[in-house]
């Protein structure tokens, strides 16, 4: 009877069933969560269901063997595992190969029209931004070195692959956790942003109506990416390569000679770099790694950053309402935040929930495409303070 106790025992060591644990099941339950919230909720499923679903499988434990001198995670799933299928995966957005990639496809499948027609609402794309720096304050504050607490104060952009191009650049170590709580709390961004939005707000500012904004011409169309990409590349050099795929992308779109292009970088290519880039973070997420006190605060501080961020975007439409003829509806101030197009679409159903005859998404599309703007200054800005180029 002892041999037979003896030999299932060793038998069950040879399986990840021995090597379970608490954190394993905690993050297991995290990613069950994420893909509850996009099914039920339908918070960015295309985001929370790869992240998700990384997150579970990265979490059932292997045998130790798998990772030579590490802990019992699945070689398939373990990022840093060299030759695992992730291991590639991760690779991509490490190396700095997906976000670009993710940038052209945004922009081919981005109207720049609500920008280009009312150029005072970039103001609130910079103005949503205080977040970025409030959570670099706060990071110094609690411990992280200056170069760290700039690539988590950058989650306040709400720009999932600017966010990776930054902290690669500047805190490469941090790469799990910045990416994880940058593109979670922009998948929560329905949930995050609407108590803030209505704290500073009063129903009747949130019952603002919008002007019909001016007709944009196809010529301005072609022309913005153009222009854009001298102007970033000129002044902007740490970020111009993520600004570039975004406009090389958007003039594939505007010219009206390469759908073909403009289709496959907004479609197919988009479609696939999206599970490479959500298997690759998810897979991040294994418990030995993630339920640890730094990461802890880096999640912490990113929904700081986020609530202030949108603050901060409601707060300068308010200020600048003192001093235009014809207000703004402050709800469009928390779309300053580049999580195109969720921040715009929050901003919506904020107003529209106020009054189902307000309509704000193309209006809310405009400082939110500014935000995408603004995250590249500030993060060009702190890669040159910091050195990086």
């Amino acid at each position: 009877m002892d041999q037979v106790v003896t030999f299932l025992q060793a038998l069950l060591d040879q399986t990840g069933a021995a090597h379970f644990s608490v954190g394993n099941l905690v993050m297991i339950v995290v990613g069950t969560t994420m893909i509850y919230l996009a099914i039920s909720r339908h918070y960015e499923p295309l985001l929370l269901v790869g992240i998700g679903f990384a997150c579970i499988v990265a979490n059932v434990p292997g045998p130790p063997d798998d990772v030579p001198g590490g802990p019992a995670i699945s070689a398939l799933l373990y990022a840093v595992k060299e030759g695992g299928l992730f291991h590639y995966a991760y690779e991509g957005v490490a190396k700095l190969i997906i976000p670009p990639l993710i940038f052209l496809g945004v922009g081919a499948m981005t109207d720049f029209g609500p920008m280009i027609a009312n150029p005072k609402l970039v103001i609130l794309g910079a103005g949503a931004h205080l977040g970025i720096f409030v959570a670099l304050i706060l990071a110094k504050l609690v411990g992280f070195s200056l170069a760290e607490a700039g690539a988590i104060g950058i989650i306040g952009g709400a720009d999932g692959p600017m966010a990776i191009f930054v902290t690669v650049k500047l805190a490469p170590h941090l790469l799990g956790p910045i990416s994880v709580a940058a593109y979670s709390y922009m998948a929560l961004m329905p949930m995050i942003q609407p108590p803030v939005m209505r704290l500073l707000t009063t129903p009747e500012e949130r019952q603002i109506p919008m002007a019909q904004a001016r007709k944009v011409t196809k010529r301005e169309k072609i022309a913005f990416p153009l222009v854009i990409a001298i102007i970033v590349n000129l002044f902007f050099p740490p970020v111009a390569p993520l600004i570039t795929m975004l406009m090389l992308g958007n003039l594939l779109k505007e010219v009206g000679v390469t759908d073909r292009l403009a289709k496959t970088a907004a479609g197919g290519l988009m479609n696939v770099i999206i599970i490479i880039l959500t298997v690759a973070i998810g897979s991040t997420m294994a418990a030995d790694r993630f339920l640890t006190w730094q990461t802890l605060e880096i999640v912490v501080l990113g929904l700081i950053a986020f609530v202030f961020g949108t603050g901060s975007g409601v707060v300068t439409a308010k200020i600048m309402n003192a001093f235009l003829k014809t207000p703004i509806n402050p709800l469009i101030g928390s779309a300053g935040i580049a999580s195109v197009p969720i921040a715009a679409r929050v901003s919506h159903i904020v107003a529209y929930q106020e009054n189902p005859n307000n309509l704000l998404i193309y209006h809310a599309m405009g400082p939110n495409l500014a935000g995408v703007f603004g995250t590249a200054i500030s993060g060009g800005i702190l890669l040159a303070l910091l050195g990086v180029g």
